[in-house]
């Protein structure tokens, strides 16, 4: 009778291996619900480097569709928001981290330093102001 436990207890680790495997396999591409949950965003490749869009938009305002009032440029302050890149030029990585991109905030129309470290379905997002002293940091989680 244990060695029948002991081989389904095997069959079952061997079993979710796979899956484990899967999971890490797909990397940081895909798509993210933000931590508000207000919006996704979806990172891929963009050449040598990571990048992501606001692809959709969650939360519904009352104005209709938010637009980038904030944008330090003013001729993109009345572009939609959905579909800007807010994720960019993310081209080193070590491991599950990946470093030497920036991340746009469209509320504040500032543009942060940042990282992204991979942990499972989670993605720690840090942007961060004066050379790193200031930071925040935000869990986005895979769709």
């Amino acid at each position: 009778m244990t060695k029948h436990i002991a081989l389904a207890l095997a069959a079952l680790a061997l079993g979710t291996l796979p899956q484990a495997g899967h999971t890490q396999s797909r990397g940081i591409a895909g798509d993210w619900t933000t931590q508000d949950g207000r919006a996704v965003v979806t990172i891929s490749r963009c050449g040598s480097a990571i990048c992501g869009r606001l692809s959709r938009i969650l939360a519904d305002t009352p104005d209709g569709p938010p637009v980038d009032e904030n944008n330090p440029n003013p001729r993109l302050r009345n572009r939609p928001v959905q579909g800007i890149t807010v994720v960019s030029g993310f081209d080193e990585r070590n491991g599950n981290v990946w470093r030497g991109g920036e991340i746009y905030d469209p509320e504040s129309g500032r543009s942060y330093n940042a990282r992204m470290t991979l942990n499972g379905n989670r993605l720690e997002v840090t942007g961060c102001v004066a050379w790193g002293a200031i930071c925040r940091t935000e869990t986005w989680t895979r769709r």
